[in-house]
């Protein structure tokens, strides 16, 4: 077992500083992104296939809106029902929030503080002319709609911000709270984060998520056909799970109607049951190699319209044990797109798409890649794993 060397460790924050300075990293509490505009209706925009080989967040909302956009953020002072003893306690073996959410390192401030305190920090370095209020930390519905309401409603009072991502658990959500987060569509871009991590049960079991596939179905049925997308988070290197498991999560992904992904890799954090077990020699972590080979397999199995907003997750070097190398974030992401360029593959391939498909705006509400994957039938919610 290898820790995290101190040399190892100072490059990477060197390498991040960099980026910092580059304008391409917002600082804590904030992830850069575009406008996403108004509604659900309007077609996805193109993307240049001869530049890229998957639809990226950024530079699809780029082309579409025309400006940079940053997320900012929030910690809204909520917990998960799987630490609070609705469904469980001790929350995810992985989670960290502090890792995940820098601003779960502070006690929760009014959201509005937050929001003006992470536009006023973002304006200073870039040119970004509006923001999205993200409320990451925990399960964001988890909570009385008349609180939700009234956090969401001081959020989108805040000038400047233009929309609202709000991540959560599918055992988090009912029609109240799809009805009141779809309230607020006519405002502007609309997200729900939905944290699958695995379609295998007996996975999500052991990293103690205390819901199932199953309710991950129900809760993207039950969004659909609503002017709120659809986000997906999934995680590569769970305990137990091989390649074929890995890749099965997202092939039942690409029979659902998700508008967007986001692809993690398991790190083992401080503080967390993980770290014991890797601590102990119970816990084999991906190479870097390997985790590239992932991503390029996981995007050529998804439709082409499906925007990734994500593929690789770190944490601060505080809080990150291992594996060290994805401190450096770019290059991981650099590997990944000369993987694909290696294979001369890209998003969609597995379904039988062409790489000019990539090129063609998409209709969230009309979605090609449905005769694609007719043949295969509809996603079942049982299986097991």
């Amino acid at each position: 077992m290898q820790l995290i060397s101190g040399s190892r460790r100072r490059h990477a924050l060197n390498r991040g500083r960099a980026v910092r300075r580059s304008g391409r990293y917002n600082g804590p509490g904030t992830t850069s992104d575009a406008f996403a505009g108004n509604s659900r209706d309007r077609l996805l925009p193109a993307v240049d296939a001869m530049k890229t080989r998957y639809r990226a967040f950024g530079a699809y909302l780029r082309e579409r809106f025309g400006c940079r956009v940053h997320k900012v953020t929030i910690h809204a002072g909520f917990t998960c029902p799987n630490r609070d003893g609705t469904r469980g306690t001790g929350g995810c073996t992985f989670c960290n929030n502090n890792g995940f959410s820098p601003n779960t390192r502070l006690e929760p401030a009014a959201v509005r503080e937050q929001l003006t305190d992470g536009i006023a920090r973002i304006r200073r370095r870039t040119r970004a002319e509006a923001f999205i209020a993200y409320f990451q930390a925990y399960s964001n519905t988890h909570g009385p709609v008349e609180r939700l309401k009234a956090l969401y409603d001081e959020a989108w009072n805040v000038p400047g911000v233009v929309g609202m991502a709000v991540g959560t658990r599918p055992d988090c959500i009912d029609e109240p709270r799809l009805e009141l987060i779809a309230g607020y569509a006519a405002r502007g871009e609309l997200w729900i984060e939905y944290g699958l991590q695995s379609w295998h049960d007996r996975t999500l079991k052991a990293i103690n998520r205390c819901h199932t596939a199953a309710e991950f179905v129900r809760a993207v049925e039950m969004t659909r056909g609503r002017d709120i997308r659809i986000c997906a988070h999934t995680i590569l290197g769970l305990p137990g799970e091989d390649r074929a498991m890995m890749l099965e999560t997202h092939r039942r992904l690409a029979d659902l109607p998700i508008d967007g992904i986001k692809i993690h890799l398991l790190h083992v954090m401080r503080d967390t049951p993980l770290e014991a077990d890797y601590r102990r020699g119970n816990l084999r972590l991906l190479s870097q190699e390997e985790y590239v080979r992932l991503v390029a397999d996981v995007l050529e199995l998804l439709p082409p319209h499906v925007v990734i907003q994500r593929m690789h997750a770190d944490a601060p070097a505080d809080v990150l044990v291992a594996p060290d190398w994805c401190l450096d974030k770019a290059r991981v992401l650099d590997d990944i797109r000369q993987e694909l360029v290696r294979r001369d593959t890209w998003q969609g391939r597995a379904l039988g798409f062409a790489r000019e498909d990539l090129a063609r705006p998409v209709s969230p509400r009309q979605r090609a890649f449905e005769a694609a994957i007719a043949s295969r039938g509809p996603a079942d919610p049982e299986i097991k794993g």
